[in-house]
């Protein structure tokens, strides 16, 4: 669903989940702290760091959503929704620095490997982080269908690396403390570095195309023509500009009414179109602009000269 279909049930349910994640990474952050001092796993380390991590990327969720949900005020006329884009930016770096962290780590290990203790505590603790870290990230799946917000969706990318490291984090574990084998406890700990590195990479470019006004998606964009269009008052529309900013998207376009209509009939004609598309997109900033069909001079300087491939 587009993020402008968020209504104030689906932004409460956001903020909701955001705090909830708040709750899962302390939780996940005591209950590894407690199973690293006592094994010394360079796997549960990662995973440890990364949940570490995680905390205050959560942090900077729950205070983005809401800044994000804030009405337009006088100094931002577009709304606040942009806020939500560079928590996501936020994100990318804890978790691309995490990345790079426990990478270190791993390899320290694999060239000095060091016996794994107490293999079943370990194991036990990765297990109870993973079905926390599902329960988690179904949640929050919901919400990101259900509103598009971009930083639960980088939240959520998170929490997805964070269940991936717990798996192989069991994995290493088991191998090093019951086999012997502590360089698989290493392997799995660059393979946790290389999977967050790998997900900071796809938040980056999920908040860029935000921040960089990215178009809505081609099912977004041919739902507001068919909208607008409906009514065959409407000729035909031209110059669709669309954009998203967190919870909201702005939509602009110029649409082809008949020439030798009154402007009254023109303005109810428009406005029965607007509350057509906001029917379907309720938090949408829109924008329609009435052309005379085959009247109207070129105009709208040089961004009208740019057409959606």
């Amino acid at each position: 669903m587009s993020p402008s279909a968020a209504s104030p049930e689906i932004r409460k349910a956001t903020q909701r989940v955001a705090m909830l994640s708040v709750a899962t990474a302390a939780i996940l952050i005591v209950v590894k702290a407690i199973a690293w001092q006592a094994s010394g796993s360079v796997a549960i380390l990662a995973s440890l760091s990364d949940s570490a991590l995680d905390l205050v990327a959560s942090l900077i969720t729950v205070y983005a959503v809401r800044y994000a949900a804030e009405p337009p005020d006088a100094e931002h006329r577009f709304g606040h929704g942009k806020a939500e884009a560079f928590s996501s930016l936020m994100q990318g770096g804890l978790v691309f620095a995490s990345g790079a962290l426990v990478g270190r780590e791993a390899i320290n290990a694999w060239l000095h490997p060091q016996p794994v203790e107490h293999g079943l505590a370990g194991v036990a603790v990765m297990a109870i982080s993973i079905v926390l870290t599902l329960a988690l990230i179904t949640a929050q799946t919901r919400v990101v269908k259900a509103s598009g917000s971009i930083a639960i969706s980088g939240d959520r990318a998170h929490y997805a690396a964070d269940l991936a490291s717990n798996a192989v984090a069991l994995v290493g574990v088991g191998a090093a403390a019951w086999l012997g084998l502590p360089r698989v406890d290493a392997a799995a700990g660059l393979i946790v570095a290389l999977w967050l590195i790998w997900g900071a990479v796809g938040v980056f470019r999920e908040a860029s195309h935000q921040l960089m006004d990215h178009e809505l998606p081609d099912a977004d964009r041919t739902k507001i023509v068919a909208l607008v269009t409906a009514d065959p008052n409407v000729l035909g529309v031209h110059q669709l500009r669309t954009r998203a900013s967190g919870p909201y998207i702005h939509i602009q376009m110029h649409a082809d009414l008949a020439g030798d209509i009154s402007l009254a009939e023109a303005h109810a004609i428009i406005v029965a179109a607007e509350n057509r598309v906001l029917a379907a997109f309720p938090a949408a900033d829109l924008i329609i602009h009435g052309d005379p069909r085959g009247l109207a001079e070129k105009h709208g300087g040089l961004f009208s000269e740019v057409e959606h491939d």
